[in-house]
């Protein structure tokens, strides 16, 4: 039986990894669950999975997840193990009762627990893309030295990784992740500049969170999934290729050296991705739609326009810099990326923000994570002033 830890256990992944696990109880136990803010669901599942430990973002969450459990009159002797912040994520994450760990957090907040458990060898199931877009070469290193399972869940690398079982990795010639394209694949260059957040969350086949449907919106989430990869299975950015394919049913392709290409098909349905995280290299039945190969079908494969969409060319550019860059530009688009839904920028300014801020911050070589975390901080620090600017302009105007 796997002993988890959830990392981001209220969020989409995290609930779609708890659904997998209630459909298998028999092969799973829940050691912990760290959630943000949400006290609501975090109760919700504390009483269904009844973890060891509960985990929130701060104290103020922390005091209304007492008083919830309180109010739900499970008795106290049956209550989680509670707490809060970064120390008390690492310290779920690298519990010698936990063999596998969820990274689902959303931004940086999970790069250290997650770090921290591949130094003790764990497997992780890994959907938090801040973890390697920010801390790359420190986190393979580790895999490497510490000899831990990395299993991406993401869907596209998901599939890349189901895909390069099948041969020799050097053989292969190129990696190729499919795109939907997001709400604004058909929308004119020219009009970008006037979508409302409201058209940008609008995304076609997924429902996620905010940040990561608006970098979809962008192309910045596609970006960051082939610096990802680069890491992940040892690609140079030039190796790997992205098409837009708006029916989101082939993941990723990968093509050998004999023109051969293979494919990763499956319904849209993240349990699958999450369930072979937990199974590989063994494969059990999922709770997701098969595909009926008699009812006719079309799908699309598109090339990326990137003049429209200019942060998926530069999160390229990033990866060939290497340093810092990819963590200053992770962490510039989610100051934008906010100021946006804030409605304090417009939807073009995104890339003018992240682009901005990547000329201003100087490229460094990280050697531990608090240098991760030190630029990363410096970045949003630079980012939050150019956007205070950019909304200051415009009012005088």
């Amino acid at each position: 039986m796997r002993t988890l830890t959830v990392l981001g256990s209220t969020g989409s992944i995290g609930t779609n990894t708890l659904d997998v696990i209630r459909r298998n109880r028999h092969q799973y136990s829940v050691y912990a669950l760290a959630a943000g803010q949400n006290v609501d669901a975090l109760v919700a599942q504390i009483l269904e999975f009844r973890p060891r430990v509960a985990i929130v973002a701060t104290s103020q969450a922390l005091s209304r997840l007492s008083d919830k459990l309180v109010s739900s009159c499970l008795p106290r002797a049956e209550w989680p193990e509670l707490s809060q912040g970064d120390r008390a994520r690492v310290e779920v994450a690298t519990a010698t009762e936990v063999d596998t760990v969820i990274s689902a957090i959303v931004g940086v907040a999970g790069l250290e627990a997650t770090y921290e458990a591949i130094r003790r060898g764990k497997r992780v199931g890994l959907a938090n893309k801040e973890v390697l877009v920010s801390g790359g070469r420190l986190v393979m290193q580790a895999v490497r030295d510490y000899g831990a399972e990395l299993v991406p869940v993401d869907s596209e690398h998901n599939g890349a990784h189901q895909c390069l079982r099948a041969g020799n990795r050097k053989e292969v010639s190129k990696l190729i992740l499919t795109a939907s394209g997001g709400p604004f694949r058909n929308t004119p260059k020219e009009a970008l500049a006037y979508v409302t957040p409201q058209q940008a969350l609008n995304h076609p086949t997924w429902r996620m969170g905010n940040r990561i449907t608006i970098d979809c919106a962008t192309l910045m989430n596609k970006g960051f999934e082939v610096i990802e990869a680069c890491w992940l299975f040892d690609f140079e950015p030039s190796e790997v290729h992205v098409v837009i394919h708006p029916q989101s049913t082939v993941h990723a392709m990968i093509e050998y050296s004999d023109g051969s290409v293979l494919a990763q098909i499956s319904a849209t349905d993240m349990r699958m991705p999450i369930q072979y995280a937990l199974t590989y290299p063994d494969r059990s039945e999922a709770p997701v739609p098969k595909i009926d190969w008699l009812q006719a079908r079309t799908w699309e494969f598109l090339p990326p326009d990137f003049d429209k969409f200019p942060l998926l060319k530069l999160a390229y550019q990033c990866q060939e810099t290497g340093g810092s860059a990819t963590c200053t530009l992770n962490a510039a688009d989610e100051i934008a990326v906010e100021a946006f839904l804030r409605e304090t920028i417009g939807f073009s300014s995104i890339y003018e923000i992240v682009s901005e801020t990547l000329s201003r911050m100087p490229v460094r070589t990280p050697r531990t994570i608090g240098d991760i975390l030190e630029i990363d901080g410096e970045s949003r620090t630079l980012a939050r002033q150019l956007v205070t600017a950019r909304a200051a302009r415009t009012v005088s105007v």
